[in-house]
C-alpha cells in the first residue's frame, strides 16, 4: 500500500438495501444521498434498461478492465472494488448495489483520505455510466 492509501473503512456494505452516507467532506458521491438535501453528495444510480444480470456482467468486466481497480467484494447484488491514483496513490472506496426491483445500480464512490477529491469520483461515476449505457446497446 502506498502512503497515501489510508484504510479501508469499516463501514463498507449494504445494510438492508443502503451503502452508508457520505460523510460531510465534499469527496464522496452516493446515489442513496437526498437530492434536494444533500445536493452536493447525490449523483443518480445507473438505470438499467435490459437485462439486470446482463448490466452486473458488464459492470464486472468494466471494473475488471480498467487500471489500477482491485475488484475486493463480488457478490450476487453487491461489489466494492478499490481505485487507486497514478500519482500519489491515493485509494478510493467504490461500492455497486443492485437493486434489480428498481431497476438500477446504486453507486457509492468516496476518498479514504482530505477532503476535495476535485471531482474525480463524480466524474468516475459518470464514467461508468457511459460506459455501461454503451455496453448495453
Amino acid at each position: 500500500m502506498g502512503l497515501f492509501s489510508g484504510s479501508r473503512p469499516e463501514n463498507l456494505g449494504a445494510t438492508d438495501g443502503q451503502l452508508a452516507p457520505c460523510k460531510r467532506t465534499p469527496n464522496c458521491v452516493s446515489s442513496q444521498a437526498d437530492a434536494d438535501k444533500d445536493a452536493g453528495h447525490y449523483i443518480a444510480p445507473v438505470r438499467i434498461t435490459g437485462s439486470a444480470r446482463g448490466v452486473w456482467a458488464a459492470l464486472k468486466s468494466l471494473l475488471q478492465s480498467m487500471p489500477r481497480v482491485s475488484v475486493v467484494a463480488d457478490q450476487e447484488d453487491y461489489l466494492y472494488a478499490e481505485f487507486t491514483s497514478r500519482t500519489m496513490g491515493f485509494v478510493d472506496d467504490v461500492e455497486f448495489l443492485l437493486d434489480e426491483k428498481a431497476g438500477v445500480i446504486h453507486v457509492r464512490s468516496a476518498s479514504r483520505l482530505g477532503a476535495s477529491d476535485f471531482g474525480v469520483n463524480r466524474d468516475r461515476v459518470e464514467t461508468i455510466r457511459s460506459r455501461i449505457a454503451a455496453a448495453e446497446k
